[in-house]
């Protein structure tokens, strides 16, 4: 077998800065420090990126492209299992980027390009989520009208921007990784188990026993 190429610089530089984003926090990582964990010269780092916040906006990218994929409006009719898939693959994004999500009103504060594309996954993410309650809706799953459904994709998408937050206040040196995403799926859900039907609601607390005593 003919080996590997060997990963260019810039692809190096992004995936380092993502784990230490990541582990330090986005405001505590400088490209001295990328350039050191990389043994590279800051002169080499520099020759791909002039400053961090050519970094971060690279990677935010990446963010929003892989979360956009995720939040293409469903079919006419949905089932309780897509609902759980769908909201496992978001917090598995919000985990991949959770820097942007513990740091997010830093960023918003200090980045315009973030600010102005997170506030456009939002408004996709609450979309989809109604898009997908009303599929629910019309299989006979679920009841609820416009306005309920509406605010229940706001507090679905309130709970996924800030369960890290969250997390990371009640166990600040945790990490378990699966049991954080699980507990953020189970609260996501719980907010539509009240206005689900016969199997549904079935099916729902089916899914939800093993995050009950996480």
């Amino acid at each position: 077998m003919e080996p590997k190429p060997k990963r260019r610089t810039r692809e190096k530089i992004i995936e380092t800065s993502l784990r230490l984003f990541n582990e330090f926090g986005e405001p505590n990582v400088t490209t001295a420090f990328i350039a050191d964990e990389m043994n590279i010269s800051p002169g080499n780092l520099y020759y791909h990126f002039h400053k961090k916040d050519e970094i971060l906006e690279e990677i935010f990218s990446a963010f929003r492209q892989e979360t956009s994929h995720l939040l293409v409006t469903p079919g006419d009719r949905t089932h309780i299992e897509d609902f759980w898939l769908f909201l496992h693959l978001l917090f598995e994004q919000v985990w991949k980027y959770r820097f942007i999500f513990r740091d997010l009103n830093d960023l918003l504060t200090r980045n315009r390009m973030v600010e102005i594309g997170f506030k456009q996954i939002l408004t996709q993410q609450v979309r989809t989520t109604i898009a997908l309650c009303n599929g629910l809706v019309l299989t006979g799953a679920m009841r609820a009208d416009a306005r309920e459904l509406r605010s229940l994709a706001i507090n679905m998408s309130l709970i996924t921007t800030y369960w890290l937050s969250y997390e990371y206040t009640r166990d600040p040196r945790g990490d378990q990784y699966a049991a954080r995403i699980g507990r953020g799926v189970y609260q996501a859900m719980s907010l539509v188990a009240p206005f689900l039907l016969g199997d549904a609601r079935l099916l729902l607390e089916k899914l939800s026993e093993e995050y009950l005593d996480r």
